[in-house]
């Protein structure tokens, strides 16, 4: 069977019976795709393949229905050459490990024929937490180390921290240290390596701003509460979605990332602020948060996603 190039959007995602449909942005993304005409092909990461210069993924056409329990029905399963799709969808969350840079690396090989969101050398390059020290002037005091003493140092100089393992997600493996454990801290060290610390921003308790960055535009912003006796803003953690508006500066600090993210080859991104500070992480392997967005302010920004493609 012949498939029409230009009617096929691929996604590179996480497992489908794991995915919240009442939140998940993947999801929304390709439904809008699935309004405009094209049949979706989803596949795992681990699925990918190489072969004699060509990019393939063993998945499925699947069709999606919000309307059901069960919001998707598998319609073939099929071996893919990705390159005969129109577009590809980058969606797998972390962590950015060697995994992730593999399937970028192959991903590559087809960007020249396949539009591919996010570029896959650009999600190569940039680290969200790393990233954002082109825009330091704009976050709280920030340092990455695996050095104990520094650690120290920094943590003597703010009375309370925060420390962020470098390539994980979704408020997974945060410590909010207010007392200098020296084992503990060894042991989160001996985990993860390299971490990002931060002075530790009290007013977290009212909430972060997460902002949507689409093609280099700010598309909207939406305000997550952690819940009670959590600092997690993250939904995955119980932090409760709200409207929200930006001050003058956040726009101006959200307009010059979202310039250097296009010009760095970056379509969709998602970045935060905490009591007007950058928070240095800049999503760009799998930004969420727009099926949110539309729930709260029924703006649907999967068809601006779309429509500026």
């Amino acid at each position: 069977m012949i498939y029409m190039t230009n009617k096929i959007v691929a996604i590179q995602g996480d497992y489908l019976n794991t995915l919240n449909i009442h939140t998940d942005s993947t999801i929304f993304l390709a439904n809008e795709a699935q309004n405009r005409g094209y049949r979706l092909f989803y596949y795992y990461p681990e699925n990918l393949s190489n072969i004699k210069d060509k990019t393939y993924a063993e998945g499925y056409f699947i069709k999606i229905n919000y309307k059901k329990k069960i919001f998707y029905t598998i319609l073939k399963k099929k071996k893919l050459d990705l390159s005969l799709t129109k577009y590809l969808l980058i969606r797998q969350d972390p962590p950015f490990n060697l995994e992730y840079i593999s399937t970028t690396l192959m991903l590559d090989r087809i960007k020249e024929k396949t539009k591919i969101i996010n570029d896959p050398t650009s999600v190569r390059n940039i680290s969200e937490k790393f990233y954002s020290l082109n825009f330091k002037k704009y976050m709280t005091d920030t340092i990455f180390t695996k050095n104990l003493i520094e650690i120290k140092n920094f943590f003597n100089k703010h009375k309370e921290i925060i420390l962020k393992p470098i390539h994980s997600y979704g408020g997974n493996d945060i410590y909010h240290l207010k007392k200098f454990n020296i084992l503990k801290i060894k042991k989160i060290l001996k985990k993860h390596g390299f971490i990002m610390c931060q002075k530790f921003l009290k007013k977290i308790k009212f909430g972060d701003k997460r902002v949507f960055i689409i093609n280099g535009n700010i598309c909207g912003a939406i305000s997550r509460v952690p819940k009670s006796g959590s600092i997690l803003s993250n939904m995955s953690k119980g932090a409760k979605p709200m409207t929200t508006v930006l001050t003058s500066n956040e726009i101006k600090v959200s307009n010059i990332i979202a310039k250097q993210l296009k010009k760095d080859g970056i379509y969709f991104a998602g970045i935060d602020f905490i009591d007007g500070k950058l928070n240095g992480d800049i999503n760009v392997t799998s930004p969420t948060g727009i099926k949110t967005y539309f729930d709260l302010s029924k703006i649907n920004l999967a068809k601006y996603f779309w429509k500026a493609i």
